[in-house]
């Protein structure tokens, strides 16, 4: 069964980073878009950040633009969220996507593929 494996999550002070990973096993991820979203409690699931399968193309959230980066190894099948001045609201469960549908979309809606996720707690 394909999976995608999230790690790097923590607690970490506001304005500190984090380096998330997200590892598919299987390659033919390598080929499909990708995107990070992230669900704080009673909130929605909202998309933070995606990259096209050969990384040309990276979407932002209005919210994250300038502190987070989006990248990728389609060698080593892996996906990655550097997030800089993080702020005491950012904390939340981060999940990874991929999508075989098309595009890089904004939407849960338009992934097929998700991780079980990995916490972030940002603390004062």
């Amino acid at each position: 069964q394909v999976q995608l494996v999230e790690s790097g999550g923590g607690l970490v002070q506001a304005g500190g980073s984090l380096r998330l990973s997200c590892a598919a096993s299987d390659r033919t991820f390598s080929t499909y878009a990708r995107g990070w979203f992230r669900q704080a409690p009673g909130k929605e699931r909202e998309f933070v950040a995606g990259i096209s399968w050969r990384g040309f193309t990276t979407l932002y959230a209005d919210s994250v633009k300038g502190r987070f980066t989006i990248s990728r190894d389609n060698a080593n099948n892996t996906v990655y969220l550097q997030m800089n001045s993080l702020k005491i609201e950012e904390t939340a469960v981060y999940y990874c996507a991929a999508t075989s549908l098309g595009g890089v979309p904004r939407t849960s809606a338009g992934y097929n593929y998700w991780g079980q996720g990995t916490q972030v707690t940002v603390s004062s």
